[in-house]
């Protein structure tokens, strides 16, 4: 299957809310241009440097998502022109970004990573941080940075009910988050694997990588 027809072919099995992010970390140029030929224009990189020698390269329609861990030396790379910072993780980092939003005059949305997985290896907020960090951006702290929603990552195993226990603990905090901060649109979660779950459990943003664009090498 070209990408061209693995993009399609998932595009036309999410529902209209759910919104598609190719993620193309180390992947060429080429293949990206193939997806956007094909009519993609919201790709996800995980490393700041490559996603930014790929902005240069590429056409200025396309929206580019960070999803990888981020760390605050790196922020002011993409700060530039980055769309959504899916992996939020910290009051640090949002300083950080949000410094860096108001050097280059723009307002950057952001998602608050939330760990729901059992491994320890994930990162993300617990609902104690979120709620203070969602405080202090409602006292008008971050006047360059919009929140958006959250973002999670599940347990990497093959037992559904686990991802899926996972998936809609988040979705609960998330719609609890909403009743009182209207402006919480966005909810990441679902990934190669897992996204047809993830979308039955309320997701409307999806990453997808290997099933678009093939194993990487």
């Amino acid at each position: 299957m070209s990408i061209k027809n693995n993009l399609l072919e998932i595009k036309s099995s999410l529902p209209e809310t759910v919104t598609l992010v190719a993620v193309s970390k180390t992947k060429p140029v080429s293949d990206l241009m193939e997806a956007y030929e094909a009519g993609q224009r919201i790709f996800g990189e995980n490393k700041i440097q490559e996603m930014a020698d790929k902005f240069e390269q590429m056409p200025k329609d396309i929206e580019w998502h960070m999803i990888g861990h981020v760390q605050t030396n790196k922020v002011k790379f993409m700060a530039p022109f980055v769309s959504l910072i899916h992996g939020v993780d910290s009051l640090k980092l949002l300083e950080e970004i949000n410094k860096q939003a108001s050097k280059n005059n723009r307002i950057i949305d952001c998602l608050l990573q939330i760990h729901i997985a059992e491994e320890e290896t994930k990162f993300g907020l617990d609902e104690a941080e979120l709620i203070e960090i969602l405080k202090q951006v409602q006292n008008d702290k971050f006047e360059n940075i919009n929140i958006k929603g959250l973002m999670g990552m599940a347990t990497f195993t093959e037992n559904q009910d686990q991802i899926k226990k996972e998936f809609l603990h988040l979705k609960t905090i998330f719609d609890k988050l909403k009743t009182k901060n209207s402006q919480l649109t966005t909810l990441s979660m679902g990934m190669s694997g897992d996204y047809q779950l993830a979308i039955d459990c309320g997701s409307t943003m999806v990453r997808i990588g290997s099933s678009i664009f093939g194993g990487r090498k």
